[in-house]
């Protein structure tokens, strides 16, 4: 081995600390399809929800089958959309449809299933 093989190839990427709100207001922006702060070196703007946003959004949890969670990853990687953010769009798509409709897609769903 020559001291050649131990000369770095790529300078080393600076690392920069990231505070916990600055951590926690960038998967906000993430999660409502905006621009990334940490992206694009903003740290000195506003930190923490604006007051819309944290009446918009809750915090939730939901029990999912194997089938729906991989069809979910599925939909978020071909779409390059946040899994939330597609279950925001699906359930309005839903809450849209006549009675009828959505009786039938849960018709449909529990034959599926069965």
């Amino acid at each position: 081995m020559s001291l050649t093989d131990l000369k770095r190839k790529k300078p080393k990427q600076v690392i920069k600390t990231v505070s916990v709100d600055d951590f926690i207001e960038d998967a906000n922006n993430y999660a409502l399809g905006k621009a990334s702060l940490l992206s694009t070196a903003s740290l000195a703007l506003p930190k923490g929800l604006d007051k819309k946003s944290t009446k918009i959004y809750r915090h939730a949890t939901f029990t999912l089958t194997e089938t729906s969670i991989s069809q979910l990853d599925g939909l978020a990687k071909e779409t390059k959309i946040a899994k939330s953010r597609l279950l925001r769009i699906l359930i309005d798509e839903f809450s849209r449809r006549s009675t009828e409709e959505q009786l039938r897609v849960v018709n449909k769903s529990k034959k599926d299933e069965a």
